[in-house]
């Protein structure tokens, strides 16, 4: 019985975890500016991707968040698409 356990089942296919992009290019502050790094982190509906989903880290999620909530605010990114 233990040995089901630590088996993997049948079609299952391990996941690589992903890497933080802003991380990996060594982004110390995210520029609510930049409009096309923000829009890679959103969907076709402007909705904020979650960290799961784009793979980053929960510092660079937090500032992520703020600097597209900036750029809705001052009209750069539409808060929901026509």
């Amino acid at each position: 019985m233990e040995k089901d356990r630590e088996r993997a089942p049948r079609g299952a296919k391990r996941t690589r975890k992903k890497v933080c992009q802003f991380c990996a290019d060594r982004v110390e502050k995210i520029d609510y500016k930049d409009t096309a790094k923000l829009r890679k982190c959103m969907t076709e509906r402007s909705k904020i991707l979650p960290r799961r989903v784009t793979g980053t880290c929960a510092y660079h999620q937090r500032e992520l968040t703020v600097a597209i909530k900036r750029a809705r605010h001052i009209a750069l990114l539409p808060y929901v698409s026509d």
